[in-house]
C-alpha cells in the first residue's frame, strides 16, 4: 500500500490477542510478497538489504535483524521490515525502481498479517500440539528454516528464529481463534 490507505483503518480495529506464557504479539511490520525469477533473486539485495535465500525454506536476515526474506517457493519470498521508521527510505520504493525492467510481482500484505512469536522451552511442544504437522526437532527444523504450515487449521508460514523461539506469521482474520487456541494449550504445559 503505497499510500498508506489502510493503516487509519488498521490502528482503530486491533486484534485480539491471548498472550500467555509462550506467546506474545511482535510489533507491527512491513510484509511484501515478492515472486520472480533468479534476476529478480539478484535485485532483492541491493534494493532491500537482505539476499534473497536460495535454499529451500531457509531465511536471511540483515545485520540489526530489522530487514528479513523467508523463502517460500523457488520463485516466491516473504520480505519483512520493522515498521518503526528507523531504516532510511522507503523499501517498497527502492524495491520497485530495481524490479522495474525485471518481469516480477511485488504486493503489499502488511494488513494482511499478524505477526506472533512462541517461545520458551515448549515453544515446539506447544506448536505440536496445536496441530502442526512438522517435525520441530532442531536438527529436523533448525534455527533460520521457514515453511508455510497449518497450526489449529490456520494456515501460517512458521520461522525458527532462536533455538526455543519460532515467529509465527498468520492470517489477520485468524490471529484471534490462533492465539486463543494456543493459549488454551499452554495451560497444559509446565515450564
Amino acid at each position: 500500500m503505497a499510500d498508506g490507505s489502510l493503516q487509519p483503518i488498521l490502528a482503530r480495529t486491533p486484534v485480539r490477542i491471548e498472550a500467555s506464557r509462550l506467546l506474545r504479539t511482535l510489533r507491527p511490520l512491513r510484509r511484501w510478497t515478492l515472486r520472480g525469477g533468479p534476476a529478480v533473486a539478484d535485485a532483492i539485495q541491493a534494493a532491500f538489504g537482505v539476499a534473497a535465500p536460495r535454499t529451500a525454506c531457509r531465511s536471511a536476515v540483515n545485520e540489526d535483524g530489522s530487514r528479513a526474506a523467508l523463502w517460500l517457493g523457488p520463485d516466491e519470498w516473504l520480505l519483512l521490515a520493522e515498521d518503526d521508521g528507523a531504516q532510511p527510505g522507503d523499501p517498497e520504493a527502492a524495491l520497485r525502481q530495481v524490479l522495474a525492467a525485471l518481469p516480477h510481482s511485488l504486493v503489499d500484505v502488511s494488513h494482511r498479517q499478524v505477526a506472533l512469536e512462541v517461545s520458551g522451552s515448549d515453544s515446539a511442544l506447544l506448536l505440536n500440539s496445536g496441530g502442526c504437522p512438522l517435525d520441530l526437532d532442531p536438527e529436523a527444523f533448525p534455527v533460520g528454516m521457514c515453511t508455510r504450515t497449518v497450526l489449529a487449521k490456520a494456515e501460517i508460514i512458521l520461522w525458527r528464529t532462536q533455538p526455543g523461539t519460532f515467529h509465527v506469521e498468520v492470517w489477520r482474520s485468524f490471529a484471534a481463534y490462533v492465539s486463543a487456541w494456543l493459549a488454551e494449550a499452554t495451560r497444559g504445559l509446565t515450564e
